[in-house]
């Protein structure tokens, strides 16, 4: 939650403050489904909470936002669910990634995931779960930082060094202990990944589990990216080799499809 209220409190001298005080709500209160007080939203926000109360009273009666029974703890309504919706369905990349994720899915078993580049995270648009009873939860719309996780680190591997540092938030937060927040390690990691055209983590965005990517290089600010994880138990160096080369065919293959049809 830290970083994301210090994103909201980087207001730009242009914004309208009333917009940007209910953006900034939808934010936090995005973030990993958090349900907040209004004196921990205003204290995240640094305004006033006889302000805030007034915005958070209009966002509620508009379905925006919901209080519990108890009326002190805010998380977000039926309608930031249907906008989210309405973005994923109007996704022409997440749309046709459909078929080519369960095509990928079927092949390797194990859970494949359509990812973009947001900032400094990933965001995950599309899943599709591994047909083991031994598999990983990270629903649509989770974020993850990028350096921590293949896809982005396949993403990131497509800008100059100084695009990836504008792009980071600097210290590199260390989810795991196994975790690359050293500077000069994750360049290399990156250098890897565009000479062999795949980025992967091995427990560095969650314990025990190993994961392969490839970006897609859509049309997007940050790109996009189709990734496949697993238990590091079933996922041995000679399988995620394997693995990768079954996720480099399926984003070629959805690459051509976006190109063909003008969406690239």
């Amino acid at each position: 939650m830290e970083s994301v209220a210090a994103a909201a409190g980087e207001r730009r001298p242009e914004e309208v403050k009333s917009a940007a005080r209910v953006l900034e709500v939808l934010e936090l209160l995005g973030a990993d489904g958090a349900k907040l007080s209004l004196a921990e939203l205003a204290g995240s926000m640094r305004v006033p909470k006889s302000s805030l109360h007034a915005v958070l009273r209009t966002m509620q009666a508009r379905g925006w936002v919901d209080v519990d029974a108890q009326g002190t703890r805010y998380g977000l309504g039926l309608k930031a669910l249907m906008t989210g919706t309405a973005y994923l369905e109007g996704d022409d990349v997440v749309s046709l990634a459909g078929p080519v994720l369960d095509a990928l899915a079927e092949e390797t078993g194990e859970a494949v995931h359509l990812t973009r580049l947001s900032g400094a995270d990933v965001v995950q648009l599309a899943k599709r779960e591994s047909r083991h009873a031994l598999r990983m939860y990270a629903p649509v719309g989770h974020r993850v930082p990028a350096h921590a996780t293949a896809p982005g680190k396949a993403m990131l591997a497509r800008f100059e060094p100084g695009e990836v540092d504008r792009r980071l938030s600097w210290p590199l937060p260390r989810l795991t202990l196994d975790t690359v927040t050293d500077p000069a390690a994750l360049a290399a990691q990156l250098a890897e990944a565009r000479l062999r055209g795949w980025a992967q983590d091995n427990g560095e965005s969650s314990p025990g589990v190993r994961c392969v990517a490839v970006a897609l290089g859509t049309d997007h600010q940050g790109g996009d990216a189709i990734s496949c994880s697993g238990p590091a138990t079933r996922m041995d160096d000679r399988r995620t080799e394997e693995i990768a080369l079954a996720v480099a065919e399926a984003a070629h293959s959805l690459h051509t499809l976006l190109k063909r049809l003008g969406q690239h």
